[in-house]
């Protein structure tokens, strides 16, 4: 891990997300299954790297939170489903998580871990078979790009204080794109 943090400071750096109260620490060392609250995939198919961005102006890897009861896998094709019409047609490759310590005194779903979760990320070749599904109670995403690697990572780059930009040079670097 520490080649990995020398090359990406920025990403193994401890931080804080306002937004959620939290403050994470990135790691490749996967955690134990029941730990983990959040995915995001770095999906690759033909063309390059699958990028999201929604009615808000948020871009991201298609993710999302775990529903109660859900594997790590179903969590997967629920949410690519949901956010870029994409169904899974290889495994989940590991890539890594940022630990969150929750400051608030209960999780954000009453299912989800707490005081400790993580938000874990992989590498997954997808295809693209329809729109997002754009459930109600989700975001509503609004564009589904594919983009060469540097590209995508550059686009996910303009989400300020996102963290996906370099994930995705993570996933290059270690050859997983």
């Amino acid at each position: 891990m520490q080649a990995w943090a020398e090359e990406f400071p920025e990403l193994f750096a401890p931080g804080y997300w306002e937004w959620g109260d939290l403050d994470v620490r990135f790691t490749v060392d996967e955690p134990p299954d029941e730990l983990i609250s959040n995915v995001h995939v770095v999906c690759r198919t033909t063309g390059g790297i699958v990028v999201c961005g929604n009615d808000i102006g948020w871009r991201f890897l298609p993710g999302g939170t775990r529903e109660p009861g859900e594997t790590i896998e179903q969590l997967v094709e629920r949410e690519l489903l949901e956010e870029a019409g994409a169904r899974l047609t290889g495994p989940l490759i590991w890539l890594g998580a940022h630990r969150a310590d929750h400051r608030r005194p209960a999780p954000y779903r009453p299912h989800l871990p707490h005081p400790v979760s993580y938000w874990a990320n992989f590498v997954a070749d997808v295809v693209i078979e329809q729109e997002p599904t754009n459930p109600e109670d989700g975001e509503q995403v609004t564009e589904v790009l594919v983009l060469p690697p540097d590209e995508a990572a550059d686009y996910l780059d303009g989400q300020p204080g996102g963290v996906m930009g370099p994930i995705v040079r993570l996933a290059q670097a270690r050859q997983l794109v």
